[in-house]
């Protein structure tokens, strides 16, 4: 019995040491990714220190009975854990906290007012600058709040910490209130998508669901990859204040 433990034991740890060895790709590849979108004092050998936490740890906890795609899974480990990372920074000062701040209360005002998704141009006369200043804002706010919606998202009903992550219940049999809180998301993230203008969902469907990078959706629209950039940022800020309103309801 005990020669069966030790034997099974070692048949885990072979496997363990085989799947971080074959699936270490995906933390350099997902680290890049975000090294491309975040500001350039964030260093790289750190994104990739904590993706490899979050790979050891998705091999760690991957149930074969779960029939999960482990390599699904480990990415979604990943990306988790260089998000918590990065949220462990303190990305926003003050300013450009305000900034957000007033770029809502602009959204929100001019929606309100015409009854339409909000135009560039409407939201710089509301807040009584012009459009360049406008866009100047948005490219400051862009590597800092490309994390703001994401941690929102998974944190935003109950005001937990994003260590209860929307991956981690993959790990984990769906109830049906879990079943019920993912629909209602759905519902809730569908409906603000909307309020966009055109051109803000096409680049939501070209970075979140076709994974198109800002330079490659640029090309795609045949703009600059800073006016993508400018155009996200706008995005994650409308974005969080119709989730905000609606989780507020």
């Amino acid at each position: 019995m005990v020669h069966k433990c030790r034997d099974n034991n070692g048949k885990k740890n072979v496997w363990r040491d085989t799947m971080i060895v074959k699936y270490a790709y995906l933390v350099r590849h997902i680290a890049a990714r975000f090294a491309s979108r975040i500001p350039s004092n964030v260093l790289f050998d750190d994104l990739v220190s904590a993706g490899s936490f979050g790979l050891i740890d998705a091999v760690d906890k991957f149930d074969h009975d779960k029939h999960v795609n482990f390599k699904t899974y480990a990415q979604y480990r990943i990306k988790g854990a260089i998000l918590d990372e990065l949220r462990s920074m303190d990305v926003y000062s003050r300013s450009m906290r305000k900034k957000i701040k007033d770029i809502a209360k602009a959204v929100k005002k001019v929606e309100c007012e015409h009854q339409r998704p909000a135009e560039d141009s409407d939201i710089a006369s509301k807040m009584g600058i012009d459009l360049d200043t406008y866009f100047d804002m948005l490219t400051d706010i862009h590597c800092a709040s490309i994390l703001s919606l994401d941690a929102f998202i998974k944190s935003g009903r109950t005001n937990s910490t994003s260590q209860t992550r929307f991956q981690s219940r993959l790990t984990v049999k769906e109830t049906p209130a879990d079943h019920l809180d993912r629909e209602e998301m759905k519902t809730a993230l569908s409906n603000a998508v909307k309020t966009l203008t055109e051109k803000e969902q096409i680049v939501v469907s070209l970075y979140y669901y076709e994974e198109l990078t800002l330079k490659e959706i640029g090309e795609v629209l045949s703009l600059t990859e800073s006016r993508i950039c400018q155009i996200h940022a706008g995005i994650l800020i409308k974005m969080k204040t119709k989730l905000k309103d609606y989780f507020n309801s």
